[in-house]
């Protein structure tokens, strides 16, 4: 039986459809098939992407069940707030604090661009004018962070029936950007340390500010991790420091201590005879101090997170290996990331380590021979 043929006039006043089968259609310079369907009074217009008509038949099938799955209730009137707000509820249970309040302030910002409409006329069109409008001027990061929001909000709206499909996945990342990371050299660290204990003499704070600085530096932690370590978090006998990773669940890790994370807090407790449930720091941030020493010496302006990588980059040129450098960082890839934020920071020390290379037999001195597991493995 010859499919009815006829033109789709509501939808293409050029008359360029045909209608081949019940809400299939057909381009006549194309011949790519088309579905139309209706459902609560709305109307889907959808390209099956082929022109094949047997693959356009089970394509024109699952379209038809992801519409009858579509809510009509009154939840498909709800607008972009409302649906942002419940989904923020479902997980909430699941995030930090800090994950919590930046989804907010995502949303926040989001708002603004799908004002009064109601989720299910949400159309790409609206994540287009976010796109255009704020995200060409934000930073990598931020961007990544409220387009990630805005496609989990749209996926929570499809798998409650309230949308076909999310209209933001046509969106992709910004590229990301190396920053250039400021690691202070050794010198520029012992300088520091001593103009912030000088400035103790007349401002009274740049001994806590020095000793925060040295905590970052001689243990790695971030300004978090080291907001959170307490006293009974140090075991002086074992001569190790845990340190509650705040970034991740699996960043929890015990570290041994340098001898001048040792020297430190031995004189931070001998200063102020803490007890266990006591804060280490005495302050939260060091930033005043440290940036107006390093105006005054002339100095890059430092941050506290470039003192975790002072830590890194210092061990590593020490002669620590990478992966074991990662465990102490709290990473958990096995030294990837590391590789790829300090491999480009170490050229003497891999230059100085090419020398120790030898093929004549002989080992060198300061080689410690491998544990007979490490060697099978």
């Amino acid at each position: 039986m010859a499919a009815k043929r006829s033109s789709l006039k509501k939808n293409s006043p050029d008359q360029t459809f045909d209608k081949v089968g019940e809400n299939l259609y057909r381009h006549r310079t194309s011949k790519t098939y088309y579905a139309l369907l209706k459902r609560g009074g709305k109307q889907f217009r959808r390209s099956l992407k082929t022109t094949d008509r047997a693959l356009a038949a089970r394509r024109l099938a699952d379209l038809r069940r992801l519409v009858g799955n579509l809510s009509v209730s009154d939840d498909s009137h709800t607008d972009f707030a409302e649906i942002a707000k419940n989904w923020l509820q479902t997980v909430r249970h699941t995030l930090k604090p800090a994950s919590i309040l930046r989804r907010e302030t995502c949303i926040k910002n989001l708002r603004p661009f799908f004002k009064g409409q109601t989720i299910r006329n949400v159309k790409p069109s609206h994540c287009d004018t976010w796109l255009q409008g704020r995200g060409r001027d934000i930073a990598p990061s931020t961007f990544a962070h409220e387009l990630g929001t805005m496609k989990l909000i749209f996926n929570f709206a499809v798998e409650r029936g309230l949308l076909l499909d999310s209209p933001a996945k046509h969106i992709k990342r910004k590229p990301f950007e190396r920053t250039e990371i400021h690691v202070p050299s050794r010198d520029q660290f012992q300088k520091l340390i001593a103009a912030m204990r000088d400035a103790a003499a007349t401002q009274g704070k740049g001994r806590d500010a020095a000793n925060f600085v040295e905590l970052l530096a001689y243990s790695g932690c971030r300004q978090a991790e080291a907001n959170s370590l307490r006293w009974l978090h140090v075991n002086f006998e074992s001569e190790t420091i845990t340190v509650n990773g705040t970034k991740t669940d699996s960043s929890k890790r015990t570290i041994p201590m340098t001898s001048a994370l040792r020297n430190l807090l031995d004189r931070m407790k001998d200063n102020g005879q803490p007890q266990p449930t006591d804060l280490i720091a005495a302050i939260k941030d060091a930033k005043t101090c440290l940036h107006s020493t390093c105006r005054k010496l002339g100095f890059p302006i430092f941050t506290h997170h470039d003192f975790r990588h002072f830590f890194a980059t210092t061990c590593i040129e020490s002669g620590v290996d990478i992966p074991t450098v990662s465990r102490w960082l709290g990473h958990k890839d096995g030294g990837a990331l590391a590789m790829r934020v300090y491999g480009h920071l170490c050229q003497d020390h891999s230059f100085a380590q090419i020398k120790r290379v030898t093929f004549d037999g002989q080992k060198p001195t300061s080689v410690l021979p491998l544990s007979p597991a490490i060697a099978k493995g």
